[in-house]
């Protein structure tokens, strides 16, 4: 399909170089790069706004963690609620 685009003028120019430097065609380049650009697109139907950025996995990251936490902290209560009344450690 041959489509005409119009373009920024450094556009085209930075897209040629860098597939120069990657070794492909300036067609193959521009294709490889439409087609990241949609596979990374949500899912048709969703806003978009449904799924977290990229940025955002981090934070959850050791989300699992809590529970053990929470596991931990009870052992930790539990063990000083053993001591002896009026003896300070």
């Amino acid at each position: 399909m041959k489509t005409t685009l119009g373009l920024p003028d450094a556009a085209p120019r930075r897209a040629q170089a860098a597939a120069d430097d990657h070794g492909v065609t300036l067609r193959q380049f521009i294709t490889e790069a439409l087609d990241e650009n949609c596979a990374a697109l949500p899912p048709p139907g969703t806003s978009g706004r449904d799924a977290d950025p990229p940025w955002m996995a981090g934070f959850g990251a050791l989300a699992e963690l809590r529970e053990e936490n929470r596991r931990i902290e009870a052992l930790i209560e539990d063990e000083f609620e053993k001591l002896p009344a009026g003896e300070d450690a």
